[in-house]
């Protein structure tokens, strides 16, 4: 999987993209952004969202559940120096007519499979590669 993002000219907002999706990226303006797109601190919190929301619907499908909506919430705190993410933790409403057992059962599988808080409680390793200079 390959991510790209650039920033847009005379700014510090940023596109961002994969393959044909696209989003814009940006620090709100008490920061010294123009506001226009998610921070990196928002899109984090919704990777964690999003992966858990896939899961669901995939392991849904799999288990030949029904399930019709899908509300996840994510909170946590962002504190220390450098800043990090602190007491993450969230809520899932799941629409569906399966038994409930059945849905709570699948959600608490999903919960330790689900590969986004998956890799980030097992620490998964970041790695600078390069630095290119242009002047």
């Amino acid at each position: 999987m390959q991510i790209h993002i650039k920033t847009i000219h005379d700014s510090s907002a940023a596109a961002g993209w994969a393959g044909p999706r696209s989003l814009v990226i940006d620090r709100t303006p008490r920061t010294g952004g123009l506001g226009i797109g998610f921070s990196g601190e928002e899109l984090f919190m919704m990777s964690i969202g999003a992966s858990i929301c896939n899961d669901l619907f995939r392991e849904a499908a799999n288990l030949e559940l029904e399930i019709s909506d899908v509300e996840i919430i994510i909170n946590g705190d962002w504190s220390g120096e450098p800043a990090h993410a602190r007491n993450i933790r969230y809520d899932v409403k799941v629409h569906s007519s399966a038994p409930r057992e059945k849905i709570e059962e699948m959600v608490r599988f999903i919960d330790q499979v689900a590969e986004i808080p998956h890799s980030l409680r097992v620490g998964t390793p970041v790695k600078l590669n390069t630095i290119n200079i242009v002047q």
